[in-house]
């Protein structure tokens, strides 16, 4: 199931439970605007080479809206995106990419409108360059920041992150656990029983664009990964990696679910899990905080960030908001699970599809 397809699947999941109208449903589904376009770049080698937006944003747009209506930011939904592998592309020719990119949607995005962040193949000097771009059309524009908390969820179930074992996915951009890891994956599988040292990690991956040589954890197989024992799993990669991973090693053989060891998965990534996956999953009693929560404190760090323009919070002050934002939604959450009785993801679809819901019969659908 593509990535769209299983948001679908979620989202009349969700109508069905809040007995949303056929037509005010199928309305909620229909994108406001639609951009298509190509991006041509000169090589490095003169070379001409042309990209296009991924086919996957379509999904990550309607992510986006749920989400932050679950963390109740004042934003509405959308994503954009170049289908291309930064690894594979100079700083050189990557600037130029991204201007380009910058150049085909600057008409459509700023403080009001769209706000660009960062998501996957990207990070600050991305988002320098985009700011950069966009000054020379529209004047200065601040950066994005992002960040995921998952402490929440733990607490809920007396639990707290010191002591527990965690497995990453791909995690570059997600922070707030790495201080008690004991076993961690990024680009290469990497497992340590101590504790990693991120900062010398983060250097030598800098340094020598491998883990392989790192001397502060031992190399394992990337096939053992997500069914290595732990107790937290963080799928941080590109989205539907478990219907990639259960599927294609075990929901074809779907006795060796119980292969997935975690007690808790966080969804770091969008759409990490296809809903076969969720199942499974969820009756093996593994518990599943969905995306749109757990990976909505991007955004609303960049919410605050562009109330604040001419303010400069200390890392303190913006983790104190943002923890109110993310405790008050994850309350929120658990109401819509005890209303409708369903699990994490069900209650945060029904409370971001609600709020839409009822935002739109405010302003006044259809006319």
């Amino acid at each position: 199931m593509n990535a769209l397809a299983a948001t679908n699947r979620n989202f009349r999941h969700a109508a069905r439970l809040l007995n949303l109208d056929s037509k005010f449903e199928k309305s909620l589904l229909m994108p406001y605007r639609e951009i298509k376009f190509e991006c041509t770049i000169p090589k490095d080698d003169g070379t001409l080479v042309s990209y296009v937006e991924h086919d996957e944003v379509n999904a990550l747009a309607q992510l986006m809206t749920w989400k932050t209506a679950v963390v109740n930011v004042p934003y509405g939904g959308v994503k954009g995106g170049i289908g291309c592998s930064p690894k594979d592309f100079s700083v050189s020719e990557l600037e130029r990419l991204t201007r380009v990119f910058t150049q085909k949607i600057h008409d459509v995005i700023g403080v009001n409108i769209d706000v660009p962040a960062p998501d996957m193949g990207t990070n600050a000097q991305t988002m320098a360059w985009i700011s950069g771009e966009y000054s020379k059309f529209h004047g200065y524009s601040p950066a994005i920041v992002t960040g995921k908390p998952i402490v929440t969820l733990l607490a809920e179930y007396g639990m707290s992150i010191k002591g527990l074992t965690v497995v990453i996915q791909r995690g570059w951009n997600t922070k707030g656990v790495v201080r008690s890891l004991r076993l961690m994956m990024l680009l290469e599988p990497l497992r340590t029983q101590n504790g990693i040292d991120i900062p010398s990690l983060l250097e030598h991956k800098e340094k020598t664009g491998s883990l392989s040589s790192f001397d502060g954890g031992d190399m394992m197989n990337a096939d053992e990964l997500l069914i290595h024992e732990c107790d937290v799993l963080i799928p941080c990669a590109l989205s539907v990696i478990l219907l990639i991973y259960l599927f294609v090693q075990i929901a074809h053989r779907r006795e060796n679910a119980r292969d997935v060891k975690a007690k808790f998965i966080i969804e770091a990534a969008n759409n990490p899990t296809d809903p076969e996956a969720d199942e499974i999953l969820s009756k093996k009693g593994v518990v599943i905080l969905p995306d749109i929560y757990a990976n909505a404190g991007g955004v609303t760090v960049s919410y605050f960030e562009l109330n604040n323009q001419h303010i400069m919070w200390d890392e303190e002050n913006v983790n104190a908001e943002l923890k109110k934002y993310m405790t008050g939604a994850f309350k929120s959450i658990k109401n819509m699970c005890r209303t409708y009785e369903c699990n994490l993801r069900m209650g945060a679809f029904t409370l971001g599809v609600s709020r839409v819901a009822q935002c739109t019969l405010l302003r006044g659908w259809g006319s």
